[in-house]
């Protein structure tokens, strides 16, 4: 099995803790190297980021990265979290520019993750591994592809150890951007983000939002499943699953996978690896 790692997000509410502590269980069987815990949407989920590092560490016995994002942060309190984490035996970090958090007017200290990145090395040396973003399918924001091919660069020259892709469906779209960043002269591993499929409407959302691309042919599989939801989930197991092996195939160094703090999906993918 190659190194695989899960993303979870941060319970806000009892039924949530539950629920993370349900999947966690199941999921921590296929030996993850680590897990991350993202920031929350617009930095809203701060201190319960914070709260699931320390959970998972000591409840659960995993190795954590927190997300951290520099949007809205200052550097007064982006270095107090490093020292947080540093002070909890956190040895990863995953660095990323974030959403500005809701009602704030101007991003903070940090425009761009590459800042972010250079500060952390400034700060805490090589105490973290930093792991940085990548968009195989470019980030929606980008001005074009090759600019934000250079912004990704920008984050590994600053001190990145590795990246972890957005998900996506089409393997060559992942394969097309580690060569193209690989002629830039960029070296650290960029392990593809794996998004399980479950619930094919909420994947739609989701990926019209962050701008991931579902192939047509996938699209009308689901559609011709309709409400069948054990069949949706049979298919997009296999669809996924499929992904993984060409992926790992073609020399991915390892798949992160995006739980949503759900286990199922994301088992019967690893079982189809097996």
């Amino acid at each position: 099995m190659p190194a695989i790692s899960f993303e979870f997000f941060p319970p806000k509410t009892d039924e949530q803790r539950d629920q993370l502590d349900k999947a966690v269980e199941k999921l921590k069987g296929h030996a993850p190297d680590y897990v991350s815990v993202t920031f929350g949407a617009g930095g809203s989920t701060l201190s319960y980021t914070g709260d699931t590092v320390r959970r998972l560490r000591a409840d659960h016995g995993l190795s954590v990265a927190p997300h951290l994002s520099c949007m809205g942060g200052t550097k007064a309190e982006i270095r107090a979290l490093l020292d947080e984490y540093k002070e909890r035996g956190c040895r990863r970090i995953v660095a990323l520019r974030g959403d500005l958090p809701s009602g704030m007017a101007t991003p903070g200290d940090f425009r761009y993750a590459a800042e972010l990145v250079a500060f952390i090395r400034e700060h805490s040396g090589d105490h973290f591994h930093i792991e940085v973003a990548a968009y195989p399918e470019t980030h929606p924001q980008a001005e074009n592809a090759l600019v934000d091919l250079r912004h990704f660069k920008a984050k590994c020259d600053a001190g990145a150890n590795g990246a972890i892709t957005q998900y996506f469906f089409n393997s060559d779209a992942y394969f097309r951007f580690v060569d193209d960043v690989t002629r830039l002269g960029v070296t650290v591993p960029i392990v593809p983000g794996i998004m399980p499929i479950a619930n094919f409407s909420q994947l739609r959302r989701f990926s019209e939002q962050c701008g991931a691309e579902i192939p047509r042919w996938i699209v009308q599989r689901m559609r011709a499943h309709g409400d069948d939801a054990a069949a949706v989930r049979e298919l997009g197991a296999e669809v996924v699953a499929e992904l993984c092996r060409r992926l790992l195939d073609g020399g991915a160094p390892g798949l992160h996978f995006y739980t949503i703090n759900r286990a199922r999906a994301t088992t019967a993918v690893l079982e189809r690896l097996a």
